[in-house]
């Protein structure tokens, strides 16, 4: 599938779509949406966790996490977002922003030169910039650590360079561009890998993601069994939440939308 990348029913397209591509639970669309999404997905586990959590039983204790471009911070939906999650102080959003200084079209300097750090921090935001995006990931893994700790809702600048290790890094031309055999080969080689294997996954690497799918999995099930317990101990709320995550409405919801034309409903 990797090797299809960005092809004709491949499971790896360039913009997955929910309801076709598996694992993918959300389509965000255009530019600014993904970001969006994720504020809807903080104020979400804010609600839930407001409604349902109980002494002894934290069902939403969980961080949402976003990675954006300069493109995403663009749009205006995604200032609109941001000044709403800012209001509200949403603690537990954490944003990586990939600042790379580099568009499609070309540098930044072209189209988008405003100081995005100070416009976050008007939003309410509390805003973090790691130098070396590109290296030091201890950095990366700090930042992201504090700012899930954050009272508010945290965008960390991480500066990077677009296409890091390829001939072509820092241009506009890695953007979208797919790599020629050449270019891709000093990259791997930048990067301590096997010059002329395409695909190659290291044996470490692979390990170490099959042992984060592992962790998932137990963490998965550990909260499954906490939500049993719940059940035992709040079986209306227990029952209701579960309504709610099979996506089902109240029971009465239909009669009130077909009675709402001759006035207030009662729920």
């Amino acid at each position: 599938d990797l090797e299809n990348f960005r092809k004709l029913h491949s499971k790896c397209p360039g913009h997955p779509e929910n309801f076709m591509t598996p694992g993918v639970e959300v389509c965000t669309g255009p530019l600014g949406q993904g970001l969006s999404n994720a504020v809807g997905l903080a104020l979400a586990r804010r609600h839930m966790a407001s409604k349902y959590n109980r002494s002894g039983f934290p069902l939403f204790d969980h961080a949402v996490y976003a990675i954006c471009g300069d493109g995403c911070l663009m749009e205006g939906v995604t200032s609109e977002a941001a000044s709403l999650a800012g209001q509200l102080e949403l603690s537990g959003l954490v944003v990586l922003y990939d600042d790379n200084k580099i568009t499609i079209d070309g540098s930044t300097d072209l189209s988008f030169t405003e100081d995005t750090g100070k416009r976050f921090e008007a939003y309410g935001w509390q805003v973090e910039t790691v130098e070396d995006g590109d290296t030091n990931l201890k950095a990366i893994t700090e930042a992201v650590k504090a700012a899930r700790n954050a009272s508010k809702p945290v965008l960390i600048k991480v500066k990077t360079t677009i296409g890091f290790g390829c001939p072509k890094a820092g241009t506009a031309h890695i953007h979208g561009t797919p790599l020629s055999a050449e270019d891709l080969g000093k990259m791997r080689k930048s990067a301590g890998l096997p010059e002329d294997k395409a695909f190659h996954v290291p044996k470490r690497v692979l390990d170490f993601y099959r042992a984060r799918g592992a962790e998932g999995d137990k963490a998965a099930t550990e909260w499954g069994k906490l939500f049993d317990r719940y059940g035992e101990a709040y079986p209306t709320q227990h029952a209701e939440l579960q309504r709610r995550l099979a996506g089902d409405g109240p029971p009465a919801w239909w009669g009130c939308l077909n009675s709402a034309s001759t006035g207030p409903v009662e729920a």
